[in-house]
């Protein structure tokens, strides 16, 4: 088979009986088809005997495509990894929307067959990157493909902060935190609080209030080029944090300054051909079909 892709890795939602059932006939299939397969070692104990069990790290150096198997949750924790490698990812959808997951989980051979002959689409996904300053010196950072959040730990509360775009003051705020989202994000976190959405081929920033504390405030979208910065007020109580994702915490104490970025590193999304977000979005938000 004449192929852009040798060495293919695997990933998934461990201890789930629908993945590793996916997973499962992915190896079968793809070793058939006389691929190396890789499967990432937290679920590769699952599989059976004979799987060459590896990290994430490992997939992302050694690997042409990453299949990951999940929802959204699991391609995001997948992604934020094999960003800073150049291999493309694809997703089987094993989870509830599934905006990032392209193969069905019971018929994905026909597609994936056309993928790994070459007919496939590439598309780009920026990241985020999040900082958190203490008194000048970064205490804290992350990456993130949806959005950064800055919002009170365990118990919702109103927060007061700052927000600059490029060190311009844009304005204060009493709410109970704020999105900085990617075209990514807009489907996800921001869109449930009231955000718009943003096509993916977008270069730009959504910041959404949550839950402000008057109503001239909305959502507004910036150049992704914005450097983002929130300043936390030193009135405010301890057990603030600004979530990537809504997996990866990092820590913020009253007087902390946050800055949100556009990262340097990119998603390389892989899609069957033909693939349409506007179809993604009438089919995942139920909205209706042609009239005429």
């Amino acid at each position: 088979m004449t192929t852009k892709f040798h060495t293919i890795g695997l990933i998934g939602k461990p201890h789930h009986q629908g993945t590793n059932q996916t997973l499962k006939r992915l190896h079968h299939w793809l070793t058939m088809q006389g691929f190396e397969v890789l499967v990432e070692e937290r679920v590769a104990t699952e599989l059976g005997p004979n799987i060459e069990a590896v990290d994430l790290l490992e997939i992302g150096a050694r690997c042409d495509l990453a299949i990951v198997v999940g929802g959204d949750g699991n391609m995001l924790g997948a992604a934020r990894v094999l960003a800073r490698f150049d291999l493309g990812v694809i997703g089987v959808n094993r989870g509830n929307l599934g905006f990032l997951t392209d193969l069905p989980p019971d018929a994905f051979e026909e597609a994936l067959a056309k993928v790994l002959d070459g007919e496939f689409d590439t598309e780009h996904r920026f990241l985020l990157e999040a900082e958190v300053y203490r008194h000048g010196m970064l205490k804290a950072s992350n990456t993130a493909v949806n959005e950064a959040v800055l919002h009170p730990g365990k118990i919702a509360h109103m927060i007061e902060f700052e927000v600059y775009i490029d060190d311009q003051f844009m304005y204060s705020q009493r709410a109970d935190g704020m999105i900085v989202s990617t075209p990514t994000g807009s489907t996800a976190y921001a869109l449930s609080a009231g955000g718009a959405i943003l096509t993916p081929n977008l270069q730009a920033l959504i910041l959404v209030p949550m839950f402000p504390h008057t109503l001239s405030c909305r959502p507004i979208v910036v150049d992704a080029c914005s450097t983002i910065k929130m300043v936390v007020s030193p009135e405010n109580g301890e057990n603030l944090e600004v979530s990537c994702d809504g997996h990866v915490h990092l820590a913020v104490l009253p007087g902390d300054e946050i800055i949100v970025r556009r990262s340097s590193e990119r998603l390389r999304l892989i899609h069957p051909k033909g693939h349409n977000y506007f179809h993604v979005l009438r089919t995942k938000l139920g909205w209706g079909s042609k009239l005429f």
